[in-house]
């Protein structure tokens, strides 16, 4: 049955028909006639007619008639329906209930820390911006959140527990340690076990004092000196999962923390034997030899300095032997490597060789060389201050020179690296082990310019440690994401996926207490994401 419109002399007709089978043929058969169209049209009888017949119908969901106030909102809908099921199927949803049990809030703090981390995911800002971000993302369960109850979820994540058993000397266990473990053992079957972990550490500084203990004074790699800040290491297994991050104050030194959190994965992961990867920061004499401890029973790679300890810049580098090709000259990805074995006193090195870099360090160093014999011949004011120039100028007697002396020395540096191990993996093993750990410096940008846990404006221990964390688990639901959609033979750039998801969106519109849902068409990558999710789309319209 059907409407449709029938001419006659300079008039239409509205009329309403149906179809019906005699025989092999399809007859229509005039039900009514409702009148001229016209004159329909001018009264707004059409209009009335469509509404009162919407009352009868399942599917007519909502007419408009423009008699009558009609409230319309849209909200984006992808981030949270792509987002929810990656923390369900994670279990982090089920970790924080669990251990909620037993705890009187009057709010709902595991939707209120899920919240926060879709926050650190697609936007920059601290805790009190989230609180007026989340007016345009559709979320559940999150209507009668305040500012004041994301503070309090933030405490409670960052809330010392009363058995300390297990503590570093640099910070104690505390509630996120426990939504770790748990969250590792309920993946246990997704994760590759711990047979090898990443470890590397960076500094976060603070717009205020940062806390009772965590806010010192220290190295900055954010080149933030005159701030207080604090230091972050996050531990990932040998596919680049997060396993969970570490937090101490900002004047402890990389070199302190390798032992300390070695023992800790042990205690808290329940592992026995794994292999620690750590970049050279990590290094001192005083470590290599308690890993080597027969006891702790720890297999490491750990990059080497080539340039400040003796025995390997004058006995490891200066060693003959040939190379072994890992990748050939001539690939893009992954770029030319070669490797080769040395030992020296009983430690074993693997000396790391890629041509390509070697020709670039070469051309950066003629480049420097270049710029810094016209910059001697007009203006010596900066010199000194510029690292790159400062380690090829020579200063005699109030004059400055270029040391020829020094460029030449550093071409035996060209595209090396050095990694010490007491493994009983080969050479190739050992470079490739070691490269994985950039991976960890990939997570390290991610936290600290894709999802910006800057800045960081609270003042207690316990709110910071929330805070940090919630990035953290933001960087799982990221990393997770990004393995669903490798396996699906994916490949998109994180901006891509942040704006495609976001231009999903759901208009409301409400009259006469009656509600039609129309969702926008699906942009860019934004199908391909939820396929690989396995997230249903929406209906483009639909009645709530």
């Amino acid at each position: 049955m059907f409407a449709r419109i029938k001419k006659s002399g300079k008039y239409q007709y509205l009329q309403i028909v149906e179809n019906h089978r005699e025989g092999r043929k399809t007859i229509q058969r005039v039900i009514g006639t409702i009148g001229r169209l016209d004159r329909l049209k001018e009264k707004g009888d059409v209009d009335k007619l469509i509404h009162s017949l919407s009352k009868y119908s399942e599917k007519v969901l909502l007419v408009l008639s423009g008699r009558s106030d009609v409230i319309a909102s849209s909200k984006k809908i992808g981030p949270s329906l792509i987002f929810d099921r990656l923390w369900q199927e994670l279990s982090i949803k089920k970790v924080i209930k669990k251990l909620l049990v037993g705890r009187r809030f009057n709010f709902n703090v595991e939707r209120a820390i899920y919240l926060t981390v879709l926050h650190r995911l697609f936007i920059s800002g601290s805790d009190r911006s989230c609180s007026r971000w989340r007016r345009d993302y559709q979320m559940d369960g999150v209507g009668g959140l305040s500012l004041h109850h994301i503070y309090r979820a933030m405490a409670w994540v960052g809330e010392p527990l009363v058995d300390q058993d297990g503590a570093t000397p640099f910070a104690t266990r505390c509630m996120k340690d426990m939504i770790e473990e748990g969250i590792f053992f309920e993946n246990r079957d997704l994760f590759t076990g711990l047979d090898v972990v990443f470890f590397d550490t960076t500094s976060i500084y603070f717009e205020g004092a940062g806390g009772k203990h965590l806010g010192r004074r220290g190295k900055s790699k954010d080149h933030r000196p005159d701030l207080n800040q604090m230091v972050v290491g996050v531990v990932l297994d040998d596919k680049g999962s997060p396993i969970c991050c570490e937090m101490w104050p900002g004047n402890t030194a990389d070199v302190k923390t390798l032992i300390p959190i070695t023992e800790r994965i042990r205690h808290r992961f329940k592992v026995g034997h794994f292999c620690v990867v750590a970049d050279r920061g990590m290094i001192s004499k005083g470590t290599v030899k308690e890993l080597e401890d027969p006891d702790r029973g720890i297999c490491y790679i750990l990059g080497a300095r080539m340039r400040n300890v003796k025995e390997i810049k004058d006995d490891v580098l200066s060693r003959s032997g040939r190379y072994r090709v890992v990748y050939p000259e001539g690939r893009k990805d992954p770029s030319p490597l070669k490797v080769k074995e040395v030992i020296v006193n009983g430690r074993r090195y693997i000396v790391c060789l890629s041509t390509k870099e070697a020709r670039k360090d070469a051309a950066n160093r003629l480049a420097i060389a270049e710029c810094l014999k016209e910059r001697l011949k007009k203006d010596t004011k900066g010199l000194i201050g510029n690292k790159g120039y400062r380690r090829y100028v020579k200063i005699e007697r109030g004059s400055m020179s270029i040391d020829f002396d020094k460029i030449e020395a550093e071409k035996r540096f060209d595209g090396k690296w050095v990694l010490q191990t007491n493994t009983d993996l080969s050479a190739k093993e050992v470079a490739l082990k070691y490269k994985q750990l950039w991976e960890v410096e990939h997570a390290f940008r991610d936290i600290k310019s894709v999802l910006e846990t800057r800045p960081v404006y609270h003042q207690r221990d316990e709110t910071i440690r929330g805070h940090i964390f919630c990035s953290f688990l933001a960087l799982i639901l990221r990393k997770e994401l990004f393995r669903r959609l490798e396996k699906s033979d994916h490949s998109f750039e994180w901006a891509d996926i942040k704006q495609d998801l976001k231009a999903l969106q759901e208009t409301i519109i409400k009259e006469k207490g009656r509600s039609l849902a129309i969702r926008s068409k699906c942009l860019g990558t934004c199908g391909k994401i939820f396929q690989a999710v396995g997230v249903a789309i929406p209906p483009t319209i639909h009645e709530i």
